[in-house]
């Protein structure tokens, strides 16, 4: 089943007196439990691409589905209530909030859905250990290195069970060890949750690791290889 369905693409923005292209009647599908990445230069679209999936970003014309509904026809408030219970993004700037521990940090999304203090604290402090941060649930981002406050990121995407996370050069920021370890760890989240992962990526890395390639260029897809398990 597709997770993700995009027929028909088309998006441009003005930038000063030039108008520019950044999508071109682009289509595309993700089965439920892909481990995708969305290669290309910068300017390629693949960023854009992927805010449209995220419903953070509307298309001037086309189609686009995820998990069934189509975002298109979606309000503001119904599009933030998908993001919420069914969308988890990782980026490459961690987007944590300072002054809240990792702990705190995870647990916010499900404060948001309402999930009472006790579950959020449990499902919290699994998925914080599930990453490998068993002995830092209550530092705040600026006493985590970067890695860490990626790992801290990608718990925050997964542990609401969402059923597909959009990753926005996630390895940017990190050393090739670093990045290695990080994408291991998510592979592992797709494998075992079953967690559809879609990537934006210039990072050669994140190209092999991932099991669908797709190249996209000049706004329309150039190459898609599915690797053989």
């Amino acid at each position: 089943m597709n997770i993700v369905e995009c027929a028909d693409i088309t998006k441009s923005y003005q930038q000063g007196n030039v108008l520019v292209n950044a999508l071109n009647s682009l289509t595309l599908s993700v089965a439920e439990g892909e481990f995708v990445a969305l290669a290309g230069p910068s300017g390629s679209g693949k960023t854009t691409m992927l805010n449209i999936m995220g419903g953070l970003d509307s298309p001037d014309s086309g189609l686009v589905k995820v998990n069934g509904k189509v975002l298109n026809s979606m309000s503001q408030s119904e599009l933030a209530a998908m993001r919420l219970e069914k969308i988890g993004f990782v980026f490459q700037a961690y987007n944590l909030v300072p002054v809240l521990s990792a702990l705190e940090n995870v647990e916010f999304v499900m404060l948001l859905q309402g999930v009472p203090a006790g579950d959020r604290r449990k499902r919290a402090e699994a998925v914080l250990d599930d990453v490998g941060l068993m002995d830092m649930h209550h530092r705040r981002p600026s006493e985590l290195s970067g890695g860490q406050q990626q790992r801290v990121a990608v718990a925050r995407a997964i542990v609401s069970g969402p059923s597909i996370v959009l990753a926005d050069e996630p390895t940017a920021n990190l050393d090739s060890k670093t990045g290695e370890d990080l994408l291991v760890l998510m592979k592992e989240m797709n494998e075992k949750r079953g967690v559809t992962f879609i990537f934006s990526t210039h990072d050669k890395m994140v190209m092999d690791y991932a099991g669908r390639l797709i190249e996209i260029r000049d706004g329309r897809i150039a190459f898609d290889h599915v690797r053989e398990k």
